[in-house]
């Protein structure tokens, strides 16, 4: 297969697949008969192997927070850092104070609605809807300050005691018992809902905060005498408050999946007159007066949280089985696949490639563990050598170097990338253009073997695919074709597995045993 083809092959795909990137096959009698053409089906051999990653890049608002030990893979525990969100334009509401007077010395314009310079409480809450493992689990969670402004690490390794001292007792914000599904809540308060319809209540762990110390000194009197120090995030990180490190201390079995982490402040008020700011008298003429609790600063997106993800050992010993390969999630395991682009550009030298069809299938998954772990349902492929760039970058899938599919869990339990054609056409592409300028540049002296052996140690990456679990967000629209369009990847960082066929095992003859099968669908033409 010329590179001449090559170009072709590339054009022939887009013009036969533009409408779809899975199409597995073309309809060949749409060319004409004078071309000669004939279509054939080959396979070649894809060697795989398990792939484990110590760590992989997070960006994302939710945080993960717990211990999970499971019989296969042994434990992973995670915990996060998070700054909190101060947004433009913030204020804090003022105290009430009479501007104007009748001459009888009623008060008949007010500004102001707090009834004293005061707060009356502080937490900080944990906020969460969902989690993984048993719900009745006895855990424990400690929070911390963090004393050093967060970096845009994103990566699960990360090390949180770089970011708060351990041993200052005065790190620590709070420590709390929990379960993911609290008992003590009554049915009553769990399932009430607001007049539109949403509940009321939202599962959180709050750490009381002291109101004089933390509440008044810390943000009210600064806020009132330095206003500008919170005039935006950056500013409010950088002088009042760095952020804070959520961790589980105790329990084993359960995963929180932390929607935001809240810094909740509450002030007494008056009930003032809607259009003079005077404040209003109950009937026995004292002051009319309520509590409001409200959310003054919060984790969002627009900053920056981390999580940590720690393994233990034993999942190095599970990627280093040779008889099979795993992708497991959280930043555990990926499976790498070598793909035979030599092999295929060699025998298929004078052909046009119509599509390429690689498969993934795991073994049946059969546990009597109460909380076992499923295959994950979206999976990427990807060049290997693109690996940090598409996620670091905020990429989505191209299906040129990168493609997604879905577990098919019911019918065949496999992930089938049905057409991956553009990936081998642009790698062999990639290998024959370079080795065409090397040519031309060493002229007689051009060594093809000794090109061989430098190219293949320079680019060792260059015929690796990854194999890697991934959680897949799509815009609500959809489109005219039915189609909804993928917004954005992000690795998984929820807990599954998959055990899947093939491994490097080699038998005596020094033969890989189960290698894939990559298909590859082809047209001859007929001279």
């Amino acid at each position: 297969m010329k590179v001449r083809y090559l170009g072709t092959l590339l054009l022939a795909v887009l013009t036969f697949f533009g409408c779809d990137d899975n199409t597995g096959t073309l309809g060949l009698g749409m060319l004409p008969d004078s071309d000669g053409m004939s279509a054939h089906t080959t396979t070649f051999n894809v060697t795989t192997r398990s792939f484990a990653v110590d760590s992989v890049f997070a960006k994302t608002s939710t945080g993960y927070i717990g211990k999970f030990s499971d019989p296969e893979f042994g434990y992973y525990e995670t915990s996060f850092l998070t700054e909190l969100n101060c947004t433009e334009n913030f204020s804090l509401p003022e105290v009430y104070k009479v501007t104007e007077r009748d001459s009888e010395g009623n008060p008949i314009k007010a500004t102001g609605t707090m009834t004293a310079d005061s707060v009356v409480s502080v937490q900080l809450a944990v906020y969460y809807s969902s989690w993984f493992g048993d719900s009745l689990n006895a855990c424990r969670m400690s929070i911390y300050e963090l004393d050093k402004k967060l970096d845009k690490n994103r990566y699960t390794n990360i090390n949180p005691e770089e970011y708060y001292n351990k041993y200052d007792p005065k790190s620590l914000l709070g420590r709390k018992a929990y379960s993911a599904f609290d008992t003590s809540v009554p049915d009553s308060v769990r399932f009430e809902k607001d007049n539109n319809g949403y509940y009321t209540f939202y599962p959180n762990v709050t750490f009381p905060l002291d109101k004089k110390t933390f509440g008044e000194d810390r943000i009210l009197k600064v806020y009132r005498e330095h206003p500008e120090y919170f005039k935006d995030a950056a500013t409010f990180i950088d002088k009042i408050f760095k952020g804070v490190y959520v961790k589980s201390d105790y329990g084993d079995g359960t995963i929180l999946y932390v929607d935001y982490v809240a810094l909740n402040m509450q002030f007494r008020f008056h009930y003032v007159n809607d259009t003079t700011g005077v404040a209003l008298k109950k009937k026995d003429g004292t002051d009319s007066l309520f509590y409001s609790m409200q959310t003054v600063f919060a984790s969002t997106k627009e900053v920056i949280q981390a999580n940590q993800f720690l393994n233990s050992d034993l999942i190095k010993e599970k990627a280093a089985e040779s008889q099979h390969t795993y992708i497991k999630s959280p930043a555990g395991i990926f499976t790498e696949a070598i793909m035979p682009y030599d092999s295929i550009y060699n025998k298929l030298t004078n052909d046009t490639l119509n599509a390429v069809k690689l498969t993934f299938t795991n073994y049946n998954i059969n546990s009597d563990y109460e909380y076992s772990m499923s295959a994950p349902n979206d999976v990427l492929l990807i060049r290997k050598q693109e690996l940090k760039s598409f996620f670091e970058e905020n990429k989505v899938r191209d299906n040129i170097t990168s493609f997604t599919t879905t577990h098919n869990a019911f019918a065949t339990n496999q992930y089938v990338f049905s057409n991956i054609a553009r990936l081998v056409t642009t790698c062999i592409n990639e290998k024959q253009a370079a080795k065409k300028a090397a040519k031309e540049k060493a002229g007689s002296s051009w060594n093809e073997t000794e090109w061989e052996k430098t190219w293949n140690k320079e680019n060792e990456d260059w015929d690796k695919v990854l194999l890697i679990p991934v959680s897949i967000t799509y815009d609500s629209s959809i489109s005219s074709s039915g189609n909804k369009t993928i917004t954005g990847i992000q690795n998984d960082l929820k807990p599954g597995y998959a055990k899947l066929k093939g491994g490097p095992k080699e038998n005596a003859k020094g033969e890989v045993e189960s290698p894939l099968k990559i298909e590859v669908t082809y047209t001859s033409f007929n001279k």
